[in-house]
């Protein structure tokens, strides 16, 4: 999958993440994009020890797995960075 593609999955992703995790979560859009996309690679390693299947373009079994590992990333970020 091209830079291009990774960074658009990792915006859609970050945003429905940033959207289903609770509370006000620190970052602005630049940051959603960097944990979308880190997020992004976090789920499709998390997919391919589950089922052997990975991030293989965008279809609906990556964005889920992007969307996921953004929800786990933005919820550890917003822990550790959040104002208490």
């Amino acid at each position: 999958m091209g830079i291009l593609a990774w960074i658009v999955l990792g915006l859609v992703a970050g945003t429905i993440a940033r959207l289903l995790v609770p509370g006000k979560q620190p970052g602005g859009c630049v940051t959603t994009i960097a944990l979308g996309v880190v997020g992004a690679l976090i789920g499709g390693y998390i997919g391919s020890i589950l089922t052997g299947e990975g991030i293989s373009g965008i279809n609906n079994w990556s964005v889920f797995l992007a969307i996921v590992g953004s929800v786990i990333l933005i919820f550890v970020w917003s822990r550790l960075f959040g104002k208490s």
